[in-house]
């Protein structure tokens, strides 16, 4: 059976989304693409439960109802009241329009925005396929020398040179995004935030925002809590 803990008291933030998400992913620590909706919640000061599949038993969930509430199978999934909410960044988006936050306020902010998280998003495709090759030991090895630098050299330029990343830490500069949770989730589960940042010294601009990100209140003591799993 699956573990499933709450955490957090409902808030405003939770009555702006319509209640309590329920979030479905694999027991991963505190890593993959589930985690990331865990971090705005965590952020937004959210409350939510956390479902979590081990590997063995997520066939099992898989055959018997994830294919009814998702008909690709995948995770992560969030339940909330009626509704059945898939795709990890739609729904980022999603809370970010209820919440009113998260997204930028211009259409100029909310591209960006969008542009940081699609080019994470084919970031993360790269490091996945090598992390979880059969000839892992090779493919990641060559990922970390020639397909991450490509993502690390291009993210770094476009945050320390376009307006909008320049008048601050995050991605909009001052405001946090649903991007900055992105790019650092993506940071974290390819080990660039450990190690006092030894993986982001030639990247100054996004060690600063990896930074911004742990240093949020609500974030930093998620991070000293139990509930971050590492």
């Amino acid at each position: 059976m699956p573990t499933t803990k709450t955490f957090g008291v409902p808030s405003p933030a939770n009555r702006a989304i319509g209640g309590v998400p329920e979030i479905h992913y694999f027991d991963s620590l505190s890593r993959g693409r589930g985690q990331v909706i865990r971090l705005m919640c965590e952020d937004a000061g959210l409350a939510y439960k956390d479902v979590r599949y081990s590997f063995d038993e997520f066939p099992s969930f898989k055959r018997e109802q994830l294919t009814d509430l998702n008909p690709l199978g995948s995770l992560p999934l969030v339940l909330l009241n009626d509704k059945i909410l898939t795709q990890s960044y739609a729904i980022l988006r999603h809370f970010a329009r209820q919440l009113g936050a998260y997204e930028g306020e211009t259409e100029e902010e909310k591209y960006w925005t969008d542009v940081i998280c699609d080019i994470v998003i084919d970031w993360r495709t790269k490091f996945v396929d090598a992390y979880f090759s059969d000839g892992r030991e090779q493919t990641y090895g060559d990922y970390c020398r020639n397909t991450r630098p490509v993502f690390l050299k291009g993210l770094e330029r476009h945050l320390e040179s376009h307006s909008t990343s320049t008048s601050g830490s995050f991605v909009l500069g001052q405001k946090i995004s649903y991007a900055d949770l992105v790019l650092y989730q993506i940071c974290h589960d390819d080990q660039l935030t450990q190690d006092g940042r030894a993986g982001l010294k030639e990247y100054p601009r996004l060690s600063q925002l990896v930074d911004a990100v742990e240093n949020r209140p609500n974030v930093k003591e998620f991070l000293a809590s139990d509930r971050y799993l590492g």
